[in-house]
């Protein structure tokens, strides 16, 4: 497999705290990677570093296979585009002023291109209205903009949905959606807002206290978030007695119900849990949230 980026052993330290802890970490190459983490978990430091905003303490990574202390990492750079925590934006410009400033500052001699990334963005129709005039998520759509001059094939973005309402979340879905479809940019997102993310990512890594715990495909999350039956009980001593005699695997969320992860005849549970006067009271098909996931893996809340 062909990775866009890869870290090994990579460390940050800020004297008495210790940003990165030996991460290692894979992206592959036209994939959209979730990289999921609670606020102060790492994922910002990792991006700076990989951006070239801040230096690692030990470790490497590599872009498209060339290394963090090879000269021609400075060279490869170039194919990332990214927006890190804020969009930089100029908020008294318009939409393709800020484009063309970026065209320059990039040494980009050609102005063709800015036409083509404005109706990307959905902003060719924006005119000369200010940035500061923009909404949150047209400031956003702004800075993936900025972000796309030079042509990148690697986008970074940090919490790019965080504070948007509804319709600017769909906006930015969708538009990331289009790059890694049309254009096949590989594009590395963080974000702790896990229902979104999970309509967006190929493949995740869930990195806790500077450490990448897991990385694994949607596929391999959505086998790991396991379906089951939920239920709801009158008596919940009498039902644990029950499926312990059944052999079946089963969860307990409260004093009333219970989730049942293996096939159950409902007929049979009826039965059994009438036996000792215990009523079953709701039966439901769940699925366990992304959400639920990540807590399971580190603790504690997802933000």
């Amino acid at each position: 497999m062909e990775y866009a980026l890869q870290t090994n052993c990579l460390t940050k330290k800020y004297r008495n705290f210790q940003a990165l802890d030996n991460l290692t970490m894979h992206v592959p190459k036209g994939s959209i990677y979730g990289f999921v983490g609670k606020n102060g978990a790492g994922k910002t430091t990792l991006i700076r570093i990989i951006c070239g905003l801040q230096f690692e303490t030990k470790g490497e990574f590599e872009l498209y296979g060339v290394k963090s202390n090879d000269p021609k990492i400075f060279k490869t750079r170039r194919r990332i585009g990214a927006v890190v925590e804020t969009p930089s934006i100029y908020l008294d410009c318009s939409a393709r002023e800020n484009l063309r400033l970026q065209y320059k500052v990039l040494g980009i001699p050609n102005m063709k291109g800015i036409d083509e990334i404005l109706k990307i963005v959905g902003l060719e129709n924006t005119g000369n209205k200010k940035a500061k005039n923009f909404s949150l998520g047209m400031r956003q759509r702004l800075g993936i903009a900025v972000a796309l001059c030079g042509n990148p094939d690697f986008l970074i973005l940090d919490e790019p949905i965080n504070g948007l309402d509804p319709q600017g979340i769909i906006e930015i879905r969708e538009l990331l959606l289009k790059l890694n479809h049309d254009r096949n940019i590989t594009i590395l997102i963080s974000s702790h807002i896990l229902d979104e993310l999970s309509r967006l990512a190929t493949c995740y890594g869930f990195i806790d206290n500077g450490k990448i715990v897991r990385e694994m495909s949607a596929e391999e999350l959505e086998a790991s978030c396991r379906k089951c039956m939920r239920v709801s009980v009158t008596d919940m001593n009498v039902l644990v007695r029950v499926l312990d005699e059944m052999g079946v695997d089963y969860k307990l969320i409260d004093d009333k119900i219970c989730d049942i992860y293996e096939t159950v005849s409902i007929t049979k549970l009826t039965l059994e849990l009438d036996k000792d006067n215990c009523e079953l009271l709701t039966v439901d098909n769940h699925d366990e949230s992304l959400e639920s996931f990540y807590i399971s893996l580190v603790g504690g809340e997802a933000k």
